[in-house]
C-alpha cells in the first residue's frame, strides 16, 4: 500500500497563504542564495527553513521519511566532491594514499551540498502545505498564468501519486513472470533502468492523451475562462515575500560579514 500519512498539518498558520505567495516566497528565498558558494549562507538558510516548518504545519519525523531520497543525493555529492575534485587548494586534513582531503575541497563541497539542500526544502514546504486545485487556480486569478498551464499542472500534480503504484505493479509483474536480479548490483541497476523506461514511456503517453482531452475542451482557445474558487491575495500574503526576501538577504549579509562570500560570477 501507498503511504499517504500527510506531511503537514492543515490549518496552519503559514499554510492557510495564498499558494501564489508561497511559491513567490520560495523563488525569492532561493534565488538570493544562488548567488554564493560558500557554506554559510545555505546553512543559515535550511537553519531559518527547519525553524519555520511548525509555522507551515510540517511534521518532522514524516518530512525526514519523506526526503531521505534527497539526503541520500546529498550524501553522495559530498562524497564524489571531495573525493574526486580537481581543486585541491587549501591546508591537507586527510590523506590516505591516493585519497586527499583539504581545506578547499571541503569548503567547496558542503558549500554545494547546503545549497541544494537549501533551494529543495522551500519547494517541498510549498507543494506538501498546498492543494493542487488551489494552486491551480491562484496561478489563473493572482498570477495570470494561462489556463492551459495551469490546468496541466494540476493534472500532474493529481498523477504523480500514481507513479509509484505503477511502479511497484511493474515489479511485481516481472516478478510474477521470473525477471529477478538477485543479489547482482549490475542486474538490478539494469533491471532499474528498465523499469524507469517503462514508466517514462507510459507517463508520455498520459501525458498525450491529456493534451488532447484539454485541447477537445477548449484549454487551448483564447476566450477567457471563469472559476468557480475565488483565491485572494492579501496583505499578509505580501508580507510572506517579503519576509523571505528578507531572510535571505539577511542570510547573505551575514555570509558578507563574516567574510566566507563567494560570488557564483567573479
Amino acid at each position: 500500500m501507498i503511504d499517504l500519512e500527510p506531511v503537514a498539518t492543515p490549518g496552519a498558520p503559514l499554510a492557510r497563504r495564498n499558494p501564489v505567495a508561497k511559491l513567490a516566497a520560495a523563488m525569492v528565498f532561493t534565488i538570493v542564495l544562488v548567488a554564493t558558494l560558500d557554506p554559510v549562507a545555505p546553512a543559515i538558510a535550511i537553519a531559518v527553513e527547519l525553524a519555520v516548518l511548525p509555522l507551515f504545519g510540517v511534521r518532522y519525523r514524516v518530512l525526514a521519511r519523506r526526503a531521505w531520497p534527497l539526503l541520500a543525493a546529498a550524501g553522495g555529492i559530498l562524497v564524489t566532491l571531495v573525493l574526486f575534485a580537481a581543486d585541491r587548494s587549501g591546508r591537507v586534513l586527510v590523506e590516505a594514499g591516493p585519497v586527499v582531503v583539504t581545506e578547499g575541497v571541503l569548503v567547496t563541497a558542503l558549500g554545494l551540498v547546503l545549497r541544494m539542500l537549501a533551494v529543495a526544502l522551500p519547494g517541498i514546504i510549498v507543494f506538501a502545505t498546498t492543494d493542487p486545485t488551489e494552486l491551480a487556480d491562484a496561478l489563473i486569478q493572482n498570477a495570470k498564468a494561462p489556463a492551459r498551464f495551469a490546468i496541466g499542472a494540476l493534472a500532474a500534480f493529481r498523477l504523480v501519486p500514481l507513479l509509484e503504484q505503477e511502479w511497484r505493479m511493474i515489479s511485481m509483474a516481472r516478478r510474477a513472470r521470473g525477471v529477478d536480479a538477485g543479489r547482482n548490483p549490475i542486474a538490478k541497476l539494469r533491471l532499474f533502468a528498465s523499469t524507469a523506461f517503462t514508466l517514462l514511456v507510459g507517463a508520455i503517453r498520459r501525458g498525450t492523451r491529456l493534451a488532447v482531452a484539454m485541447d477537445a475542451r477548449g484549454f487551448d482557445a483564447g476566450t477567457p475562462r471563469t472559476v468557480a474558487r475565488r483565491q485572494r491575495f492579501t496583505r499578509a500574503d505580501a508580507l510572506l515575500v517579503v519576509a523571505a526576501a528578507l531572510l535571505a538577504v539577511g542570510a547573505l549579509t551575514t555570509s558578507i560579514v563574516l567574510g566566507t562570500f563567494r560570488p557564483l560570477i567573479g
